[in-house]
Formats: structure tokens, C-alpha cells, sequence
């Protein structure tokens, strides 16, 4: 809540009356800076941060329809972090906010998470960028977390408004070298500092070990070898330096393009089938390249293809399913529907909730990930296939689709150990290039693609469908989306393993030199306290395989503001066999001849899904063995925690899926007191989970987005029916309706 050093004005919605609160008129600002520099907060740096710039006597506003409330304070950009410092921060730093994180407090914005930068002159708004003529009155970020920061500079003097907002726009979206990113600085300057083996918190697959151990684990041994081939990376640097191929694959077959149309395993399912990704051959022109091309392949098609002992599907996602393009412009129209800047622009928006949902696709996009998986999975589970991924790099839908097939197949991808393993094997050693489909480097927007946040929104859908059968909960995938934009963690900031290796070096001369110690982001300790950890974890996992009830409808909850669309039909997808007549010649000349006995038409496809769909839906779950995920109609939901959680108009007071799992951990409480008191024993887990329901009751009314919201805004409703809202009836009848329409969250 608002405290000392507020600025308030009237109008508006009323706010719960704070304990003091001074009221400042704009001409007294300047006289009281003495006073302020008094209170000022200490900037806190991280090893290797430097303070670029600084403005005082910014006003962090909280917009709420027509009036202004915020805290005064320093601004601060430096080459690491835009921060606000306020003049009364023990003012906000109440109980409340339960889940601290270590390195990015809540008034601090990455570099890296910044997405757009607008600033307001006489009342207009208009995208900040290169240099400017004219500076703002004020500064509002759009951030890639989703948080909206809007900054009052009407205060600031002339000279500080220049230096801040030119260092900010130029930090944020000037392109920038790799070796110049805040990552080297921060690993340079903690060497020092301990870490601990990230072979602790997951499998790396950096050593030939790692890649055995998995092939022992899935029992994928007797038909495929790792192989260190590309050690050193001599052959290729995309791929990495140890992978799986198949037994009878020469290893010299490997060097021959560079690593291409090579069949590289990524998992084997129990029945012994497996799956494996291709990078597409370079396309060719030249007849004689065309044939040399054509017999390399005919001989590897013949190690994978031995009817009937081994059957292969192949999969061309290049043509047979989404497009880079489509992911990126979906997610440009979704995510515009949490940046709010106040509370009129939510309410506006509304009433179009719908519409505007429907008319992004993201969750379309969802519900096709999904789909593509599970008919994987059949072929995989139902019709004993081989099924062989394509794709132009095997870097981006590759790895998606390969990491959810593992995610609904195998149990260990749905504990935390095994889920990153998982990213780590697919995504990080698979080469996924998180430097570019981020933009860490600012060099090119039409690279950026949130491909990996695609990914954790499908396995979001599983973690709400299914809760018992995965050991992490919906905050971790959270935190995990944040990190992507925390450049202290090398995790999510390479292309390759090769960039990474080749740049871990220390710059500079001398024997004494070492290679950097770059962090992982899997050890959450440097980003959250053990407490605050504890709701990473799920308390409602199911350990070990249990007695059936047979109540798959369980999982099923009532929701209130509809976060998915209604039972409509789906939009229809392209239409799938192994090849499309548009699909690329070159692959069906050399592949379609082999292939071509096992192309079923799409409409057999689709019966076969759909009967093997039907049939696991008929049987109760089992949480330790094939899980799939629900796709019709509002079964594919919106994740409210990552994208509503800083709009306090969507929260529910001592509502939401939160309050449920509160009972819940207290009524596991009570059960494991009785069980202690039979069993005279007591059991290391009961510990944690008392930890966890112990932190959820610490607020009394606990928000239906915990642990995120902080109800920056205190509105809940509009107090005046706005333009939208006027065809609906008067205020009066409004606000008997009020409960027919404003339904937030998901219960």
C-alpha cells in the first residue's frame, strides 16, 4: 500500500485509505529535493554493474482512470538493469510480498526484458527510438514479462530527462556485440564466487556419460550409439559435440554435409520405437549435387527403414505444419492484451475480450502443438513407428514437439530433475538459438520468436489439466519464462554450445587466464530464498503410482472470467500426409519413393487419432505413464498467472485456483498429524509441504494470481460505465450485472 512520500490526487476509484499520505503539489517537488536525497535508497549492484545514468524526482505513477498516484524517487539505468529507486521503499515492503527475487526486485527491469519504449507528449503517445529532437513528459516501458511502467519526468530537470531516457533507449534497443553483453561482466567479476555443480539440478549432455546414461535410461542402447564425432567441433558447428545415431549409421556418414540429413535421436519410447530429428539437406540446383545428395540419403533412409522390423514415419514440420512467421505475429496480437496501461483501457477492452482472444490464434497455435504431439505419440504408441522429425535447422519446431512428446510419454520429463534435463538436452545442447529468437543482441526483430515460451504455455496446459503428475508447479514454468531475460544466467543466451564454448574464455594474456564460470539458471538458490522455493515445488505431486479412482473429471475446475474461447469449431489444419503437393521437391524425390507405402491419406490419419484419443479419454489417468492433454474447445486455456498477474483488475481477492490448493495443503496437513501420530514417525516431506501451506496463509486474503500480484491498482470495477460498457444499461443495472460480466481468473 501507498505510504509516506505519495502523490495523490482525486477522482477515480477509491483506494483502501493508506496509514499517511502527503499530499505534494508539483511547484512544492523541486523544494523538497534536500529531503529526498536523505531518504534516497542505495542502489544495489550486482558484481560488474555499472551505473550508466540517474535522474531524481521521478514519479513512478500507478494509472487509474483520470487521476495520477505514485512515489517519487531516483531513476536509474545502468548496464544491467533499469531500476526505480523510491524515497519510502520500506513503505511497499510489507508481508505481502511473499516471493522475492534476489536479483530483480520489483521496481527493476532487465535490459534485456525491455520490449517497447514509448513516451508522451501533450497527451500523445508515440514509440521512443534512436535520437530524439524532443524529450518526453513522460516514460512508459513495455516490458517482455508484461509489466507496464509508466514514469512522470515533469519534475525532473531538463538535463537529468535528456540523460536518462537517451541511456535507457540506447542500452535497450541499440544492436550490440555478444562479448558486450552484461553476462561476461557479471562472470567476470564473480569468479570467485562459489556455484554449485549444475550436474546437480539437471543432466547437461555436455560429456559422452551424459548421452549413454539417457540411452540406459529409455533403453534406447541396443539400436543407437553416442558418438563423439563432431568432438571439438570439427564437423559442424551447429550440432554439439556428443550425440545419438543409429548403430548401424557409419560415423564417417556424419562429416559428409556438414551434419545434415543426419538422424539424430532424441528419445525411445518402451515399446522400443524411437524418435529422431533430421536437419533438411541444403537445397540444389546442380543436377550432379541433386544425385550425390539423392544416394547419401537412400543409404541412411536404409538404416532407419528396415520393414518389418523397423518402420519410419517422417514428419516435415517445415511444410506440414506451423510457420516461425505465424508463431511471431499470433504472439505480437496476444500479448497486447496484457500491457494495460490503466485501469479505463482494461475495462474498455473488456467487453472485446473474445474477439480480441480469438483473433490472435495463440491459443489455436496451442491447441496444434498439442494435436501434432499427441499424433506422435500415436504412431509412436499405437502403430509401433519410428517417427523422424524434419525441419530446415531441427532448432526451433524440432525441438518443441520432440520435448512435448517426451513431456505426455515419459514420467521423468514431469519431474523438475527430468523437465531440465529435458530443455537442457532438446533446447540448449539441441541448438535452439535462444540469442536470436530472443533478440538479446537487438540486431533483428524478424528473428524473434518465442518459440520456448510457446513450449511452456503447451506444457502449462498439462500442469492445469493434470496437477498431480507433475512435481513443479505453474510458478516455476513462470519464473522459468522470466529468465529467459536475466543475463547473469548463460542458460538462454547462446545459439549453440559452440558459441558458448568458443566464448567462455577470459579476454586477455597470461598463463593465469581460465574459462569464465557461467551460472545455470537451474539452481534456483541464486534467484529465490529456500522458503520462497518451496512454491516451485508441488505439493499435490503423486509420487509413486496409487490405486485408480477412476475420477478423471477431478482435474476439471469451474472458471470465472473465461480464459479460454467457447466450444467453437477449431480452426481446420492443413491438411497432413508425410508430403503436401506444395511440400519441397528435392525432399519428395528423395524420401517420397521410400516413404510413399506408408502415406495414409489424412482422412485415415485422423480416424486413427482420433480413435486413439478416445480411447485413452476412456480410461482413468494414470499419472506415471502416457498423459494427453485435453485440446477441444475451451480445454486450451489462457496461463493467468504469466499473462495477467500485474493487472490488478483481473485478480480475485481470496479467489482462484489458489484458495483451492490453500484447503487443500491444510486438509493434507491434518491427514499427516493423524498419520504421524498412528506411525510414531515423522517423514522429511511433511516438512515442506507444511512449509508451503504456511506461506500460502500468510496474507489473509491471498490474491487468485499469487504469487505475483501486488494490486499496484486498487480498482476492481469501473465506477462509471465507459463507452463500451454504456450499451449494456445504466450504472444501476450495471452493477447488478456485475458478476455476469466481470469474470477474472480461473478457479
Amino acid at each position: 500500500m501507498l505510504g509516506k512520500g505519495v502523490v495523490g490526487g482525486g477522482g477515480g476509484t477509491k483506494a483502501p485509505k493508506p496509514s499517511f499520505v502527503s499530499y505534494v503539489r508539483p511547484e512544492e517537488i523541486h523544494t523538497n529535493e534536500k529531503e529526498v536525497t536523505e531518504k534516497e535508497v542505495t542502489l544495489h549492484l550486482l558484481p560488474g554493474e555499472q551505473l550508466l545514468c540517474e535522474a531524481s524526482t521521478v514519479l513512478k505513477c500507478v494509472q487509474e482512470d483520470s487521476c495520477q498516484r505514485g512515489i517519487y524517487g531516483r531513476l536509474v539505468c545502468t548496464d544491467f538493469k533499469i531500476a526505480f529507486l523510491g524515497d519510502d521503499e520500506s513503505a511497499l515492503d510489507n508481508d505481502e510480498t511473499q516471493f522475492k527475487n534476489k536479483v530483480i526486485g520489483e521496481n527493476d527491469i532487465t535490459l534485456h526484458c525491455v520490449d517497447q519504449i514509448y513516451g508522451v507528449f501533450d497527451e500523445k503517445k508515440k514509440t521512443l527510438f534512436g535520437q530524439l529532437k524532443k524529450y518526453p513528459e513522460k516514460l512508459i516501458i513495455h516490458c517482455k514479462d508484461l509489466r507496464v511502467f509508466h514514469f512522470c519526468l515533469r519534475y525532473t530537470k531538463e538535463e537529468e530527462v535528456k540523460r536518462i531516457v537517451s541511456g535507457i533507449i540506447h542500452h535497450t534497443q541499440a544492436p550490440k556485440l555478444l562479448k558486450r553483453l552484461f553476462l561476461f561482466s557479471y562472470a567476470t567479476a564473480a569468479q570467485n564466487h562459489t556455484a554449485t555443480d549444475p550436474k546437480n539440478h539437471a543432466v547437461m549432455f555436455d560429456t559422452l556419460q551424459d548421452w549413454c546414461w539417457e540411452l540406459e535410461r529409455t533403453k534406447g542402447n541396443m539400436k543407437y550409439k553416442a558418438v563423439s564425432v563432431n568432438e571439438g567441433y570439427k564437423v559442424c558447428e551447429r550440432l554439439p559435440a556428443y550425440f545419438v545415431v543409429p548403430t548401424p549409421l557409419p560415423e564417417e556418414d556424419v562429416p559428409r554435409f556438414h551434419g545434415h540429413g543426419i538422424p539424430i535421436w532424441c528419445w525411445s519410447c518402451h515399446s522400443g520405437c524411437a524418435l529422431l530429428k533430421m536437419s533438411a539437406l541444403p537445397k540444389e540446383q546442380d543436377d550432379g549435387v541433386l544425385q550425390i545428395q539423392k544416394n547419401f540419403l537412400d543409404g541412411i533412409y536404409k538404416t532407419i527403414h528396415r520393414p518389418p522390423y523397423e518402420i519410419v514415419k517422417t514428419e516435415d514440420l517445415s511444410s506440414n505444419f506451423l510457420s516461425l512467421q505465424e508463431i511471431q505475429t499470433a504472439y505480437s496480437k496476444f500479448k497486447q492484451l496484457f500491457l494495460i496501461d490503466n485501469s479505463t483501457e482494461f475495462w474498455d477492452t473488456d467487453i472485446k475480450w473474445f474477439s480480441l482472444l480469438e483473433s490472435s490464434s495463440w491459443l489455436d497455435i496451442i491447441r496444434r502443438c498439442l494435436k501434432k504431439a499427441i499424433e506422435i505419440i500415436e504412431c509412436l504408441e499405437a502403430q509401433n513407428m519410428n517417427v523422424l522429425l524434419l525441419e530446415e535447422n531441427a532448432s526451433d519446431l524440432c525441438c518443441l514437439v520432440s520435448s512435448l512428446v517426451q513431456v505426455m510419454m515419459d514420467p521423468h520429463c514431469r519431474t523438475r530433475f527430468g523437465f531440465q534435463s529435458l530443455v537442457q538436452k532438446e533446447w540448449i545442447v539441441g541448438g535452439h538459438c535462444f540469442l536470436d529468437r530472443c533478440n538479446h543482441l537487438r540486431q533483428s526483430d524478424k528473428e524473434e520468436v518465442p518459440v520456448f515460451l510457446l513450449f511452456l504455455d503447451c506444457v502449462w496446459q498439462l500442469v492445469h489439466q493434470h496437477p498431480p503428475a507433475f512435481e513443479f508447479t505453474e510458478t516455476y514454468l513462470t519464473v522459468l519464462s522470466d529468465s529467459l531475460y536475466i543475463p547473469i544466467f548463460s542458460t538462454f543466451f547462446f545459439n549453440s554450445p559452440h558459441q558458448k564454448d568458443t566464448n567462455m574464455g577470459r579476454e586477455g594474456q597470461g598463463a593465469q587466464s581460465k574459462p569464465l564460470n557461467l551460472l545455470t539458471v537451474w539452481d534456483w538458490s541464486v534467484q529465490f530464498e529456500p522458503k520462497a522455493q518451496t512454491l516451485l515445488k508441488n505439493p499435490l505431486y503423486v509420487e509413486k503410482p496409487k490405486l485408480d479412482k477412476g475420477q478423471r473429471k477431478g482435474t476439471h475446475f469451474k472458471h470465472q472470467r473465461q480464459l479460454s474461447l467457447p466450444l467453437t469449431q477449431s480452426k481446420s489444419s492443413p491438411k497432413r500426409g508425410f508430403f503436401r503437393e506444395e511440400t519441397d521437391h528435392l525432399i519428395k524425390n528423395l524420401l517420397g519413393k521410400r516413404i510413399s507405402k506408408l502415406i495414409n491419406s489424412s482422412e485415415e490419419l485422423q480416424d486413427n487419432f482420433r480413435e486413439f484419443y478416445d480411447s485413452w479419454r476412456s480410461k482413468p489417468p494414470n499419472y506415471h505413464g502416457l498423459l494427453l492433454p485435453h485440446i477441444e474447445g475451451p480445454e486450451i486455456k489462457v496461463w493467468a498467472q504469466r499473462y495477467l498477474r500485474w493487472i490488478p483488475e483481473a485478480q480475485i481477492l481470496g479467489g482462484g485456483r489458489v484458495a483451492t490448493l490453500s484447503k487443500l495443503l491444510e486438509t493434507m496437513e491434518e491427514v499427516q498429524r493423524l498419520q504421524e501420530k498412528i506411525e510414531e514417525r515423522h517423514h522429511s516431506q511433511e516438512a515442506l509441504q507444511a512449509e508451503a501451506a504456511s506461506l500460502l496463509r500468510t496474507s489473509a486474503r491471498l490474491s487468485s494470481l499469487f504469487p505475483f500480484a501486488l494490486l499496484q491498482r486498487h480498482s476492481s470495477k469501473p465506477v462509471l460505465p465507459t463507452s463500451g460498457w454504456k450499451a449494456l444499461g445504466d450504472e444501476e443495472d450495471l452493477a447488478k450485472r456485475e458478476d455476469e460480466f466481470v469474470d477474472l481468473g480461473d478457479v
